[in-house]
């Protein structure tokens, strides 16, 4: 039976199912999850990734490892951890930019946060048996520093969606239409939506389980405001108790153990309400519920609801071109086409793609969290 036939089966006897239950069986069901069975990675896949995007990116990642290892005192031991590391080129990259600096590699413990089986087979025949395997950030021991790098992950943590209608905001959920296909249906009601601005205006907006983009109404008793609805009937908004309790899980790591931790996605510098959810297979989109388990499932990431749950809301979030560029990209861009002429224009195409304002650059943002008195590379002039 397909994952499709089951999850009709499943709403037919329990409901309908929210947006995050739905993610979640499209990405992890044992049975025919994407990344359980099929995840197909790079230019002969369903998606292209930075790091298959150019070497660059590996190597100044790599870099910023071993920078922030440095000027963490180059402890003799850490753990070197990357959440969905994919097929190993991420951390490739790092332990061969990581050279340059003396002593990191062979200090450098390194764990790969995976659940995939298919997976972490490509990530063994790339990186050999160095790597150790955890099933979640949880496993990794804190009883030595960590850095930590994620590139693309945060975005396939579950995401739910409100819908504004004429009674008020109620839960998007995942039915069966007449036809026995699936289709998006209005579920329960949410209490009000609380809206309030932080810094630099970047905020949130509190109600339910979760931090959402939000933006300021009319007056509440409570000290927020009732968020109205962008656009009247039909507006969604997104929010991940998910990707909240995980940024908690980031910052007690990083309180127990001590060490920085470097996130990069697509996704939100400021609150905002849209529909990001999409499904990508062949390096095309398609709808999110066209083909269950056989398509990447991803969202924007709301970065400000991370950095508020990480206990770090003031943290920069800057976008992929800017941090890039202060680590260096383009003299290293520069010195690769110097050695290979030949390669000139490809590699300039690929500096373009990984900064460009119009491609990854700015659709892309990056932060850091580090423990009190670890200097974030890139960060010191946001």
């Amino acid at each position: 039976m397909s994952l499709r036939d089951r999850l009709v089966g499943r709403i037919a006897a329990h409901g309908p199912l929210t947006v995050a239950d739905y993610m979640d069986a499209c990405l992890h069901d044992p049975r025919d999850g994407y990344y359980a069975t099929r995840p197909a990675l790079g230019e002969g896949g369903d998606f292209l990734t930075a790091p298959h995007t150019s070497q660059m990116f590996g190597e100044l990642i790599g870099l910023w490892a071993a920078e922030t290892w440095t000027r963490m005192g180059g402890p003799p031991r850490f753990a070197l951890v990357e959440l969905g590391p994919g097929d190993g080129t991420l951390m490739s990259d790092i332990l061969r930019a990581g050279r340059a600096a003396p002593g990191f590699n062979e200090a450098a413990q390194v764990w790969l946060v995976e659940t995939s089986d298919p997976l972490r087979a490509l990530q063994a025949a790339r990186l050999g048996d160095r790597p150790r395997w955890a099933d979640e950030l949880g496993e990794v021991p804190r009883d030595a520093p960590v850095i930590l790098a994620a590139n693309e992950f945060l975005d396939c943590l579950p995401i739910r969606q409100a819908v504004s209608t004429p009674e008020g905001w109620r839960e998007r959920r995942v039915g069966v239409d007449e036809n026995g296909a699936l289709r998006f249906e209005v579920g329960p009601p949410l209490p009000p939506l609380l809206g309030r601005v932080g810094p630099e205006g970047r905020g949130g907006a509190v109600w339910n389980d979760g931090r959402i983009g939000g933006h300021p109404g009319a007056p509440h008793p409570d000290g927020f405001a009732v968020c109205p609805s962008p656009g009247g009937e039909g507006g969604v908004v997104e929010f991940s108790p998910g990707l909240e309790a995980f940024g908690r899980e980031v910052a007690g790591l990083l309180e127990e153990a001590t060490g920085a931790a470097l996130f990069i996605d697509y996704g939100r510098s400021a609150a905002g309400y849209g529909d990001t959810l999409q499904a990508l297979r062949g390096h095309a989109k398609e709808g999110p519920l066209e083909n269950p388990g056989s398509a990447d499932l991803t969202a924007w990431v709301d970065f400000p609801a991370f950095l508020d749950a990480a206990a770090a809301p003031d943290s920069p979030i800057l976008s992929q071109g800017v941090f890039l560029r202060r680590l260096g990209i383009e003299m290293r861009a520069a010195a690769l086409a110097a050695a290979h002429p030949e390669q000139a224009g490809k590699i300039m195409r690929q500096l373009e793609r990984l900064i460009g304002v119009d491609q990854m650059g700015e659709l892309f943002k990056v932060v850091a969290l580090g423990s009190p008195g670890v200097p974030l590379a890139g960060f010191e002039a946001a």
